[in-house]
């Protein structure tokens, strides 16, 4: 939503904003979310600069007239479908991915 904003804020069009928030949420599609020991600080944060990175690229591709080739709504309808077959322990529970390595473990027992 990020991207669409910043093509909004530089008076782009509507198609624009549409294909400027299609071509960031297909860069981010499938991402697990995997707090350590249940915090947003590993690996949330550093996710999220990636994220703003990504909205800025892809509202700046839009606005040169770069278009998706997946409408937007269908690019919303797959994140949901995707999310939704993510294995539990891939969605903020910190039971699986960077959360469950020996690290991420050792430093949650610390807590």
């Amino acid at each position: 939503m990020a991207s669409g904003a910043l093509v909004y804020l530089q008076r782009g069009t509507s198609v624009q904003v549409c294909n400027a928030v299609a071509i960031a949420l297909k860069s981010l599609l499938g991402l697990v979310c995997d707090p350590v020991a249940g915090l947003v600080e590993v690996p949330c944060i550093k996710r999220n600069v990636i994220g703003a990175v990504n909205a800025v690229t892809a509202a700046d591709m839009a606005l040169a007239g770069i278009q998706s080739r997946i409408p937007v709504d269908e690019v919303i309808d797959a994140m949901k479908a995707v999310g939704r077959s993510l294995p539990e322990a891939l969605r903020e529970t910190a039971l699986g991915g960077l959360a469950a390595t020996p690290t991420a473990r050792a430093f949650a027992a610390r807590l």
